[in-house]
């Protein structure tokens, strides 16, 4: 049978969702990041939408950028590595396209204070 039926297209805001998902259950993440103050906000203005997650889909792959911000006392090069195995896993059997890259920006560390709160 390989008649084709018509297309299958997956929302990037599903992609999103899935990304949110697992940033929101990985240990050492307190949060998306979903808007910068000052010099930062100038140099990133436009490159990322408000809710934390960039997705963009090319040739069948998709290529995430997500901000995220870290727990107070967490180390961030295995955090990161974590994160992009994690969603790129997720991507692949949940949604079921290429990975092409995740990329993690980390825009802040969670204020001590704030996370006892």
């Amino acid at each position: 049978m390989d008649e084709t039926l018509g297309a299958v297209i997956i929302s990037p805001q599903v992609i999103t969702t899935v990304v949110r998902q697992v940033a929101s259950s990985t240990e050492g993440i307190a949060g998306l990041a979903t808007s910068f103050s000052g010099r930062m906000s100038r140099v990133l203005r436009g490159n990322r939408s408000a809710s934390g997650v960039d997705v963009q889909v090319e040739d069948g792959a998709v290529t995430i950028d997500v901000y995220v911000v870290a727990k107070p006392n967490t180390q961030l090069l295995p955090l990161g590595q974590t994160l992009q195995y994690e969603i790129s896993r997720s991507i692949s059997d949940v949604v079921g396209m290429a990975v092409r890259a995740v990329n993690v920006h980390f825009a802040d560390v969670q204020d001590p204070l704030d996370a006892q709160t």
